[in-house]
């Protein structure tokens, strides 16, 4: 069986073609398109009609791909950037009306689920009580569990580039102010999901993401050319030194340093901010960087409890994530193990 998924971000559209034989999504190709929807909207903001059109061809041709491929009909998911737009309801309408692509937004909180059994299945079973953290674009997602799938999830609006925008405008490099401003709003934010943390004494804490990569990278862990099965860690003492040294340079010359890719580097700042006081928060000194998160989750849960989870997840569309009235921390939610 060969199936396929698509990832709207908020820079770019990925599409994964895995082999599922024994139980495993073994990737056989992977390719990508560039939106960077997070450059052309602010956070919440209405997303463009010409992004809409860029969508719809990336969404078109990943399908075309994974079809070439062999892979059946990509499921196919939209993060924050579309999730918390006003016009979300037409863009999903247009993108399965013009691809016959069914992309659908999922609630933070499932993204987390998602994530976290992508995480423990890479991780294994000696891992023992698993902490996750992933930041996005638009949010940061927290869980922790014993099992496969978490015992709580809390979905935050801390994303890397809803940050930027809101405390970074203008400023290239940011003032100090504005990065002690980022970082108290962080620490607000992180409270009682960081008190959750501490409380439950994960054994293993790991960390998702292309931000966490690139930020593990700059602290110097493997490069990818290496695999994936080079063991990646992040420490908090090597991110504090790394958050001074990319809070006093401009985004271009960010992107000239180890592992920060030039799409990233604005955002780059923000993303280190809140992963070091997530960890500082939560008491972790190190975390475990993970290759396998949302995708792969998806990938196991359809390999693992069939496809009817994910026609569900389909069919009730878009009254899953309504859009958010406030900013506020989305409260701990205990999660429902499936099958």
């Amino acid at each position: 069986m060969r199936l396929s998924v698509v990832d709207v971000g908020s820079k770019t559209v990925r599409l994964v073609v895995a082999d599922a034989e024994g139980g495993v999504p073994l990737p056989v190709h992977t390719a990508k398109w560039r939106l960077r929807l997070s450059d052309h909207v602010e956070p919440g903001g209405v997303i463009p009609e010409e992004s809409v059109r860029e969508l719809v061809h990336a969404v078109r041709g990943a399908t075309r791909t994974a079809q070439r491929w062999g892979a059946a009909a990509p499921l196919a998911f939209a993060t924050a950037v579309i999730r918390n737009a006003p016009n979300r309801q037409e863009i999903l309408r247009t993108v399965r009306a013009d691809t016959g692509v069914p992309l659908c937004t999922l609630p933070g909180e499932v993204e987390a689920e998602l994530t976290f059994l992508g995480a423990r299945r890479w991780m294994g079973w000696r891992s023992g009580p698993l902490a996750l953290m992933d930041i996005g674009g638009g949010s940061l997602e927290v869980a922790f569990g014993r099992g496969r799938l978490p015992d709580f999830v809390a979905s935050l609006p801390l994303g890397a580039s809803r940050l930027t925008h809101e405390f970074f405008q203008g400023e290239d490099p940011p003032t100090a102010e504005s990065v002690k401003a980022l970082r108290r709003k962080v620490r607000h934010q992180l409270r009682d999901v960081a008190a959750r943390i501490r409380w439950e004494g994960p054994r293993t804490a790991v960390a998702t993401s292309r931000t966490f990569q690139q930020v593990a990278r700059l602290c110097g862990s493997a490069p990818g050319r290496r695999g994936p099965f080079v063991e990646r860690e992040l420490h908090r003492k090597e991110l504090r030194r790394s958050l001074d040294r990319l809070a006093a340079l401009p985004a271009a010359d960010r992107a000239r340093l180890p592992g920060i890719s030039a799409p990233r580097a604005a955002q780059s700042l923000a993303g280190a901010v809140v992963g070091h006081t997530t960890m500082k928060l939560t008491g972790l000194k190190s975390v475990a960087i993970c290759p396998w998160a949302i995708r792969e989750g998806i990938l196991l849960r359809h390999i693992e409890d069939g496809a009817s989870w994910w026609t569900e997840l389909t069919d009730r569309g878009d009254d899953l994530s309504p859009p958010p009235t406030d900013t506020g921390a989305v409260p701990l939610r205990l999660a429902t193990p499936a099958g």
